[in-house]
């Protein structure tokens, strides 16, 4: 297969969500998914070599020439050619990489998620998600050019640079995966077009006080499968999702530095300091006060 070559006019072109998603509410979600990517670099893996990634940590990878074999632990063995692309969320694990072409030129991506992001959402994303150059809808093209110029760029402003790059690559890879339908988790969620009513409403009015019975009607569902549909493709109940999603924009706002910790408490629906703080501390793992805040120039961003 030719090496990938290409222009970016389809990378910031949003492809369609899928039958019974919300584009507006999967961007929703997926702004909540905080990353941080510190580096790109470029690879050359001659045949049978293997590639060399740190176990635990997050990348993506993009073969720009040549073809991987990823080889797990149970003996499975997943081929990724010339512009495909690999989400590695959690890291390698105990897989390995192993060039199967003459040789690999691999564009690799490290970076981090914020482990703060709304609870399970990293947790249910599966250990490796494969987009096929096929499947990338034009977008896929545009990348390895574009972050071939920062694999060498020490200008001023690089590091922000491929941070940004990398948000987009990882919000554009998930979009296409649920885009296929085969998802499962809280992106399941949003593939189902039942279940997608029920998260919409929790999205758009989160001071509202949703009970099973109401989300279960805005689902168009009977209480008892609601329930069940909901937590297992979700991983949660209704309620306890839509407690999580209220924290996390709290947390948002208290790293941003837009209010204070009773004011946000209030925006957020509790009616009480001392209980907003018990919640929060329970996700968290520290109190609302101690949440240190977004580094300035992030926050210019926003």
């Amino acid at each position: 297969m030719a090496p990938m070559t290409g222009s970016l006019e389809n990378l910031t072109v949003l492809p369609d969500a899928g039958p019974g998603v919300s584009g507006d509410l999967l961007s929703h979600v997926l702004a909540q998914i905080r990353l941080t990517g510190d580096h790109v670099r470029s690879h050359e893996v001659a045949w049978s070599k293997v590639l060399e990634l740190e176990a635990d940590a997050a990348h993506v990878l993009v073969v720009a020439d040549g073809s991987l074999d990823v080889e797990d632990d149970g003996g499975e063995r997943v081929v990724i050619d010339t512009g495909d692309l690999v989400l590695l969320p959690r890291g390698l694990g105990g897989s390995r990489l192993v060039a199967s072409a003459s040789h690999a030129s691999v564009i690799v991506c490290r970076f981090s998620f914020d482990p703060h992001s709304l609870r399970g959402m990293i947790s249910a994303l599966p250990g490796r998600i494969h987009i096929r150059r096929a499947e990338g809808a034009g977008w896929l093209d545009g990348i390895v050019p574009f972050l071939m110029v920062e694999v060498t760029d020490d200008e001023p402003g690089a590091a922000l640079m491929i941070s940004r790059i990398i948000d987009v690559i990882v919000i554009r890879t998930l979009r296409t995966w649920v885009q296929r339908g085969h998802t499962t988790g809280w992106l399941g969620g949003l593939s189902d077009a039942r279940i997608a009513r029920a998260l919409k409403v929790i999205h758009e009015r989160p001071l509202q006080r949703w009970s099973v019975d109401t989300l279960a009607d805005a689902a168009g569902m009977s209480r008892s499968s609601f329930c069940e549909r909901f937590a297992a493709l979700v991983g949660r109940s209704p309620l306890r999702y839509q407690n999580e999603w209220r924290l996390t924009l709290a947390r948002n706002m208290l790293v941003a530095r837009e209010a204070r910790v009773g004011e946000v408490a209030l925006r957020v629906g509790y009616e009480s300091e001392a209980a907003f703080s018990r919640a929060y501390k329970a996700m968290f793992g520290h109190p609302p006060r101690d949440e240190p805040a977004l580094p300035s120039e992030k926050r210019l961003q926003k």
